[in-house]
């Protein structure tokens, strides 16, 4: 599998990346439904197998079972995997959510992500959310001497605005960011990009397959058979008007993928790729069997015929949405 140097450090990361949000299960706040952790820890070893050499983590996901899980995975071959994980996003007694980015907590949070992992470094350490936006600095500054101790080896931002990619870049070098990208979430496009691409900062997108919405398996009848804990129920592309648009523009692509012998889910995941700025897509698995879905995506170059016809699609689903 085809790798890329992330940014200007020497992590080496193949065009995918192991991503576990859904192998944190269904039972907290923004989770996916049930989910077993027999098949999280095939889909895990599948990825390794397949030639996928990183994963990506948050504590957060499944209030700590996902690097859990990992841990599981990793205790036996930590040395030959990249691993990422992320920090800001803690929990009560009653496991609500809370964002809590500041520099107090971060010592807390790697020594808990480097239990449960069973590593002895984080290879990449990320602020998960800028928020509260106040406590940037002094978080980013806390990762910073982490690093000079010795427990992470690069550190990372994710979901930040390119205001606060310059705040945080004047006090410690940004190694990676970590935005969502798919054909229908571009935001990134306007300067996060170019901003990223002048200062060789890696970038890592997730979602590329917009959480499942992209993979020519959504239909109205699946979303209304999703559980009522699955935070999709209300996401915004996935409900109207977007919802029956984001539909068409898969029906679209359907053909596209048929002809080079490629699934849509390789296709979505692809597509993100071609961006010369963009490192590698992190891409989620709940089964070995989707990994071997969307495993294709990784070497595939799109033609210019391909492109032409994507964007004509985008055109027409942007066209369409401003109208509705």
């Amino acid at each position: 599998m085809k790798t890329r140097k992330l940014g200007w450090t020497d992590l080496e990361i193949t065009t995918m990346g192991m991503g576990t949000y859904a192998l944190g299960g269904g039972d907290w706040q923004y989770g996916w439904g049930a989910q077993d952790d027999n098949d999280s820890i095939a889909a895990i070893k599948q990825a390794f197998e397949l030639g996928i050499n990183w994963i990506d983590v948050a504590p957060a996901y499944g209030l700590g079972h996902a690097e859990i899980v990992t841990g599981q995975v990793l205790k036996d071959i930590s040395d030959e995997i990249i691993v990422a994980t992320k920090c800001g996003l803690s929990w009560d007694e009653n496991g609500t959510i809370n964002m809590a980015l500041g520099g107090d907590t971060i010592r807390q949070e790697v020594e808990g992500s480097l239990k449960r992992l069973n590593v002895d470094v984080i290879d990449l350490f990320q602020i998960h959310w800028p928020n509260p936006d106040e406590g940037i600095e002094s978080a980013w500054t806390a990762i910073g001497e982490m690093i000079k101790e010795g427990k992470i080896r690069y550190a990372g931002v994710s979901n930040f605005s390119l205001d606060q990619l310059k705040r945080a870049q004047a006090i410690h070098p940004i190694a990676s960011l970590q935005p969502p990208y798919s054909m229908v979430e571009r935001g990134i496009e306007n300067g996060i990009l170019d901003y990223c691409a002048e200062n060789n900062i890696g970038v890592i997108v997730y979602s590329p397959m917009e959480s499942g919405l992209l993979t020519g398996k959504f239909s109205a009848e699946h979303m209304a058979s999703l559980p009522d804990n699955d935070w999709r129920k209300t996401a915004s592309h996935f409900t109207e008007p977007e919802f029956s648009l984001n539909l068409e523009l898969v029906e679209g692509l359907r053909p596209i993928a048929k002809r080079n012998g490629k699934s849509i889910p390789e296709l979505a995941i692809a597509w993100t790729l071609t961006r010369s700025e963009i490192t590698a897509a992190i891409v989620g698995a709940r089964r070995p069997s989707q990994i071997k879905g969307t495993i294709g995506a990784a070497d595939w170059q799109l033609s210019s015929e391909d492109l032409k016809e994507i964007n004509a699609l985008l055109q027409h689903r942007e066209n369409a949405l401003a109208q509705a």
